[in-house]
């Protein structure tokens, strides 16, 4: 074998274990780095979970006003109403049936992080909910408006005492 042949071969070869180690060296910095930023802060987890449950609440909240606005005035109309907002109705109902689940995954949320008080208004905030859709619905001419909004104030009240209790909680995390 020429020694110029030798001199390439080496040269080559440390040129590639020079590169694979570099190469080793930017993915298990890379991966520290990851790491690092991935670890949670309990408070911080506590914070994002909060927060993830007000988000489930606000969803809930804007598909029931979006239902009680159409179900008020189907009560209003009568047999007028028009099909066209029935079936927007029923597209309403059936999100509001899907924003649910969520809200009974914020419950169990609430639960896992020791918050009784919370967990319980937003079950009643929830079952309210219920109520007024057994209630208020289609078709339905012997409810008054006043009557309906009672039902809707009853929960508007509990949806600002959850929304109370959880700023207090929130606010507390973020002092911390």
């Amino acid at each position: 074998m020429d020694a110029s042949y030798l001199w390439t071969l080496l040269d080559t070869a440390i040129k590639l274990a020079l590169g694979a180690s570099i190469a080793i060296s930017c993915v298990y910095v890379n991966k520290k780095l990851r790491d690092k930023s991935t670890k949670r802060n309990p408070i911080q987890h506590r914070v994002n979970l909060l927060e993830d449950i007000s988000s489930s609440v606000g969803h809930v909240n804007h598909s029931f006003a979006k239902y009680s606005s159409l179900v008020i005035e189907s009560t209003r109309f009568g047999k007028r109403w028009p099909p066209a907002r029935k079936q927007e109705l029923d597209r309403i109902n059936a999100e509001l049936v899907k924003e649910f689940e969520k809200l009974s995954d914020a419950e169990a949320k609430l639960l896992m992080l020791g918050e009784k008080s919370m967990e319980r208004t937003l079950r009643l905030y929830a079952a309210r909910i219920a109520l007024f859709r057994k209630q208020v619905y289609i078709g339905r001419q012997d409810i008054s408006e006043q009557e309906i909004a009672d039902l809707k104030s009853g929960i508007m009240q509990l949806r600002e005492q959850f929304y109370e209790l959880l700023s207090k909680r929130y606010d507390k995390l973020l002092a911390a």
